[in-house]
Parts: structure tokens; sequence; C-alpha cells
């Protein structure tokens, strides 16, 4: 049965968009926040995408709260496991979510969730919009994505590739490639982008659809060969590769968002110094060197959302 897309996802990136310009009333029972440290919850393996994008806002947003912010890797099970353990948290604002487009799309793929992605989280704030990279090992014969597909079809369901797990942007970015290119791949689900890079490099797997942030430095390197960004647009950080469509799939377009949300129920103005945080933390020098060397989106999310979603919203006719 083909992917029917929700509504849903577009909702919930509108009420994180939507939060960054949004005050909340004070709440003096709360008034003392934060007093300890504050944990954000990251539902992947240490050292992938989500993980990297995890941890300097939290170094920027410990600094403004005035206490600890730690980065807690939960990975497993296409994120279920670390949103779960948020989802049952207390509503005080001292266990966050690193959530992710897999957070939003989980529902449409897994109609059992131990939780509601919707009733059990309240969005904190909009962090990063990224897109992925295909990259293979630098020993492939695989030289581009002409070369890719020529693979592909000369041996159909042969060629592996690695996802974060079911639902991640590494996983739906690989089956729309399946789907425009007219070719057969072996998904194989790892708990985090730095386990599959791992075996993309021993060659145990063929191909990734990564993210920036988990494959940058590799590229750079010479341990991995990126050949196309998922992105609509040429990126800045990587103007030398083509994206996928110009590299000959046509309409091919895979972005992906990261965004802070804590338990349903938390106290509203603690969601807003929350959010007035994490904002801050975005526009730190820290967070745009980040943006420089992973993907110059990132660091445009904050002041680039209200228009883009407004937009989003109108096109996916969200009430």
């Amino acid at each position: 049965m083909p992917f029917q897309p929700s509504t849903k996802p577009a909702s919930l990136l509108f009420a994180l968009a939507a939060l960054l310009f949004t005050t909340f009333p004070v709440n003096h029972a709360s008034a003392g926040y934060p007093d300890r440290i504050v944990r954000i919850v990251v539902p992947f393996a240490p050292g992938g995408g989500t993980d990297v994008i995890a941890r300097t806002p939290a170094q920027e947003m410990a600094g403004d709260l005035g206490v600890s912010v730690v980065v807690e890797n939960k990975p497993g099970a296409g994120t279920i496991i670390g949103t779960q353990a948020v989802a049952t948290s207390e509503p005080d604002g001292y266990t966050l979510l690193m959530g992710t487009f897999a957070n939003a799309v989980n529902p449409s793929l897994n109609a059992k969730l131990p939780y509601d992605p919707h009733r059990d989280f309240a969005p904190v704030a909009l962090v990063a919009r990224s897109f992925n990279i295909v990259v293979v090992n630098p020993k492939s014969p695989i030289r581009s994505i002409a070369d890719l597909i020529a693979a592909a079809k000369a041996d159909p369901g042969k060629l592996s590739y690695g996802t974060f797990g079911i639902g991640t942007s590494a996983h739906l970015a690989g089956e729309l490639f399946k789907n425009l290119a007219k070719v057969d791949l072996t998904m194989v689900p790892y708990k985090g982008a730095a386990p599959a890079i791992t075996d993309l490099i021993g060659g145990q797997i063929q191909v990734m659809f990564t993210t920036v942030a988990s494959a940058a430095s590799l590229i750079e390197a010479g341990q991995l060969r990126a050949l196309a960004v998922t992105s609509a647009e040429r990126s800045p950080a990587f103007p030398q590769l083509p994206t996928v469509a110009e590299a000959g799939v046509s309409g091919y377009a895979a972005e992906s968002w990261y965004g802070l949300f804590a338990p349903a129920r938390t106290p509203p103005d603690v969601i807003d110094r929350l959010n007035k945080s994490a904002a801050a933390a975005v526009q730190s020098d820290a967070f745009k060197k980040l943006a420089v060397n992973e993907g110059s989106s990132w660091s445009r999310a904050l002041r680039k959302n209200s228009i883009d979603m407004c937009a989003a919203r109108k096109s996916a006719g969200a009430s």
C-alpha cells in the first residue's frame, strides 16, 4: 500500500514554528525554573546527525538557563524508545525530546505506537531544517547517481542502503529514490547514523541517504564519497554536488527538520522559557559555525520559518 501523506506532520511543524513568535503568560508556580539538570533525549545513537545537532544548542542553552543541559541517547525501534521515554516523563521541563521528521511520520507507519505524538507532547521550538546527502564507500565503482541507478537496475535488490530506522529521513529519502528512479534497493535499519556509516565504510551496505551532520567530516576526510544532495536546490555548503533531481531523478526532493518537544501539560511559562533559550542558542556563533560546516539552511531556519510554514500549511490544506 503506498504511503499516504497526512496533514498532521505539517501541523506539527507549523505548531513548532508558531511557538517562535509566541509569548506565554507567567505561571508563578514554576517561577524558579530551572533549578536542576535539563535532559535532551536524542532517540538515535551517538554520532549521528540528530545527536550532533542537539549538542551545540544544549551547550548554549546551559549558559542561558544557568543549569547543565545534557544530551541523553536512547536509540531503538525507529525513535520509539527514546520518544516514549519523554512522553512518560514528568511534565516539568526537565526532560525534552529532540524530535525529527520521523516522529511526525511514525503514526502513518505504525498504528500501535505506545504514545500519541499529538496529544502527548508540547512543541517547544523549531531548531533546524536540513537535507541529506547520498554517499557511498570511496572504493565503490559508483561515482554518480546515474551509476547508482544503473547498478541497481542491473541486479535488482542486491544493493542495500542503510537507515537510522523505519520512518527516519534516511529511510524516506531512500524509498522516494526507489519510487522515482524505479529501482529496487534493500533497506537495512540501524539504531543511528554512526553504526550505519561504519558498515558503509566496511562494505556491508552500499549506499546511504544520510544527514549532513553525520557525513560532512567523513566526506572531507575521504572516508565517504558524496554523490548528490537530497534538497530541491544545491547547498551553499556543498556547491559542487548536484541535487538528486539534477542528477537524473526528476521531481526528487527530500528535506527534514529538527525540533524540541516537552511532555504534554508542561507549564506554558516553562515552554516559553525553553523556547526563548532555544531561539537564542541557534543564533549563537557556535551554532552559526555548525551551520556553515554542515548546511546553511540551519542558520536560516528560525528567520525563514514563519513564511515557509505558512506556505507549507496552505499547500497541505491544513486548517
